[in-house]
This record gives C-alpha cells, structure tokens and sequence, in this order.
C-alpha cells in the first residue's frame, strides 16, 4: 500500500496490546482515525491504556472482527501467517501493511529520522535525545518503547522537522522479515552497542537486501 488513508478511515490493528502496537493506535486515534484492533493476550498496562483513551478490544483471533471492513489493517510482528484473523485479511484482500511501516508513514513521513538503535539502552537513548530536541524548541515527533517520565507518553506527533525513534533488528512482519529500522529511513543513527545477534541480523540485512533493491542506501545522508 502506497497512499496514506485520509483522516476519518478505519484502521484495525492485528496484537493491538503489544506496547508498541497500543502506542500506534494512540497516535493513529490522535491523527482523526477510527481505531478498532484484536488480541489474544488482553492484560494491563496496554489493555487500561487502550480502554482509556476509548478503544475497544476485540478478545482473540477471528475473521469476524473484519465484518466491518477496516480501510487499512496494521498486523503486528507477534502475528503468524497461519493466523486466522490474518489470512482472512489476505485472503480479502484488505490493504495491510506491518507495524514498523506504519510508524514509517503515518509518523515520519517526509520529516527527517533520527533512529535509535543497538542491542542495549534504546528507550533510554531515544528519551533522552527527544527531550533534548524538545528542550531546543525543535517540537520533534517521537515513539519510544516506555514511558519516559518528562514526557508522560511513549509518543508524541510532533510538529517539527525531526522524528526520534526506536529501532530495532527484529522482523517486521510474517510478510517482511526485514529488521524494523529499515522502514524508518534514517538520516542520523545512533547506534548504542552491537553484540553477536545483531551483527548477524545486520550482516544478514545488507546482503539480501542491497543487492535487490538498496535498502542499504537508506543509511546515506540525506542530499540537500
């Protein structure tokens, strides 16, 4: 999927109560769009959070939840393919796209990306650096996978030129076994620390992908 639904469409999101996910959901709720979303796993803080701020939870998997047919459905990477929910989206041919590509377009966007990633103190490091962009006046989007205490959220749009996020090496989806901040187009990186697993994701990454499509060259700066 390519276009960005219009604000008012319907978005169902697949594992809605993973932190990330609810996250997504907020932001996306935020940006004017009806949210519904499943989970097999219904439990606090995400299930108090989503109810919170108004969102339904459908309990588990089931091609029912989809009788009201969402524009776009976001499944996150805890979603198998053999996923009932999931293959009816499939098989309808409801336009889907995976959670890491959804922070892509309806967060990023065209703003420039300042990604956080590395196998130790990503939350951290990506709190710390929105509150210094935040503290400069520099109003920056940011997503991270906690709550930091200044912020009193995991996300924020933003209004500036600048998004922060976390990113991670682990697949985005079933359908997209790429590591996650590849969708996030970075500028910047910082990169925390690497230990054997993620030299062997990151290895993995350049050689299928840069051949085939330059996936590799998303690191490259950003030509003014």
């Amino acid at each position: 999927m390519t276009d960005t639904p219009p604000s008012g469409s319907h978005i169902h999101l697949i594992a809605i109560c993973g932190v990330g996910m609810a996250s997504l959901a907020g932001l996306l709720q935020s940006k004017g769009y009806r949210i519904t979303g499943s989970d097999q796993n219904i439990y606090p803080p995400m299930s108090t959070y989503l109810q919170e701020i108004g969102i339904d939870i459908l309990a588990g998997f089931s091609p029912e939840h989809l009788s009201d047919r969402p524009d776009l459905v976001i499944i996150g990477n805890a979603v198998s393919r053999n996923n009932a929910e999931a293959e009816a989206v499939v098989n309808q041919g409801i336009p889907y796209i995976s959670f890491p590509q959804g922070l892509g377009k309806f967060l990023i966007g065209s703003r420039q990306s300042l990604v956080i990633t590395g196998t130790h103190g990503k939350t951290t490091t990506t709190a710390l650096a929105a509150w210094v962009l935040a503290r400069a006046g520099l109003d920056p989007g940011f997503f991270v996978g906690g709550v930091p205490i200044n912020f009193g959220s995991g996300w924020d749009p933003g209004k500036g030129d600048y998004v922060v996020i976390e990113g991670d090496e682990y697949d985005s989806a079933f359908f997209d076994k790429g590591p996650k901040f590849l969708h996030y187009r970075p500028q910047h990186v910082i990169l925390t620390s690497v230990n054997s697993i993620m030299r062997i994701s990151i290895a993995t990454s350049i050689i299928l992908r840069t051949p085939f499509d330059g996936s590799w060259n998303l690191f490259q700066p950003r030509e003014n």
